[in-house]
């Protein structure tokens, strides 16, 4: 396994990153060296789980199954419009690889490896299922509600100052936004679990109500009442 960031690592790259917010490289060591043992108590949880052992006796690979002609399901299904949000915002599934961390961690241990794939090519799925769109406020409201699915203090550390930043062009509302996020987290099915794969074909309204996901109306009152139409079933 690659060595772990330590934290004086971690926030001298948090230094960097404050100088430069457009260092993006500078997140992935922040988000690593402020992790603690969040990663491990998140696969204890999945292993223990009845669809973690579905998933890991299952030889396919998401991204596999992402990757496949999506076209099969129906345009209002979660996989439809998982495939339209992609498409009309110029993504793949496999852009989620070439986007990960070059640096990251690599675990020898098949199980550990299986979940942490796993985890990287769900994310635009997220997007897909909780609303939030690709904008810089609602990545930031992802990320919110990251921090609440996985405990993850690096990423919480990395919502703390965006928000700052974001502060400064729409004021205290990015603070209401944000906490909706991670009280939407908080609130819904743990996602890290989930067998997406059985979820493809069904509406995606209906598969937001079997997650227990609210509706993020925070953050479109922010963006003015503007829902993002790539993840509005048809």
């Amino acid at each position: 396994m690659a060595a772990k960031t330590t934290i004086k690592e971690a926030l001298q790259a948090l230094r960097r990153l404050l100088r430069d917010p457009e260092a993006t490289d500078e997140v992935f060591t922040v988000i690593r060296g402020f992790s603690g043992n969040s990663f491990e108590k998140e696969f204890q949880r999945f292993v223990r789980s009845e669809s973690g052992q579905q998933i890991l006796a299952n030889k396919q690979e998401l991204l596999d199954v992402l990757k496949s002609d999506l076209s099969q399901y129906p345009a209002n299904s979660l996989g439809g419009t998982y495939s339209r949000f992609l498409r009309l915002e110029g993504l793949s599934a496999d852009g989620l690889v070439d986007a990960s961390d070059p640096t990251q961690e690599v675990f020898d241990e098949p199980m550990r490896a299986k979940f942490g794939r796993r985890q990287r090519d769900q994310h635009d799925l997220w997007h897909t299922v909780t609303q939030y769109g690709r904008d810089e406020l609602g990545e930031l409201c992802l990320l919110a509600f990251t921090y609440a699915q996985t405990g993850n203090r690096g990423i919480g550390l990395i919502v703390f100052f965006g928000a700052l930043k974001y502060r400064k062009m729409i004021g205290n509302k990015v603070f209401q936004a944000i906490r909706e996020g991670y009280r939407n987290g908080k609130r819904c099915a743990w996602l890290p679990g989930t067998v997406w794969e059985e979820l493809l074909a069904l509406p995606v309204e209906e598969v937001r109500q079997k997650l227990e996901l609210p509706e993020p109306t925070t953050y479109w009152a922010c963006r003015g009442g503007e829902r993002f139409a790539s993840l509005q079933p048809l």
